[in-house]
């Protein structure tokens, strides 16, 4: 996983985790994998990747069962859209229409860009 510099690492570890959720790779109910084996597949602390999943315990993303390991919520697909709409439009979306704006760049043209882009990417014939 390539981190960046502007985000702290536990939350970028989040979105991973958040993402593998949202496209159905660790379902609902489904043990998720421990500490040591996602730090050791993403070549990150133990203690990180702990920090990570505190964090989205606390979103009631994630729950522990004491022994056993960490699993997805049953509602943590809503629970993880709900919490990344609000930091889009809290943080991203002032961000985006300012650039809009100062590059006069109309909202034909992002409509138009924005379905070609879930064309290209979420089309179920697209061969990869």
């Amino acid at each position: 996983m390539d981190f960046q510099d502007k985000k702290a690492i536990y939350l970028q570890i989040a979105d991973y985790v958040c993402e593998r959720i949202l496209l159905a790779q660790w379902p609902p109910g489904d043990r998720i994998p421990s500490v040591r084996d996602l730090g050791s597949e993403l070549e990150v602390n133990p203690n990180t990747v702990m920090r990570t999943y505190d964090f989205l315990q606390q979103k009631a993303i994630l729950y522990n069962k004491r022994g056993i390991g960490f699993f997805a919520a049953d509602d943590a697909a809503e629970r993880i859209k709900s919490y990344r709409k609000e930091q889009f439009l809290e943080t991203e979306i002032p961000y985006f229409f300012r650039n809009l704006y100062l590059l006069n760049i109309s909202l034909e043209e992002i409509e138009e860009r924005y379905k070609a882009f879930i064309e290209s990417e979420f089309n179920p014939n697209k061969v990869v």
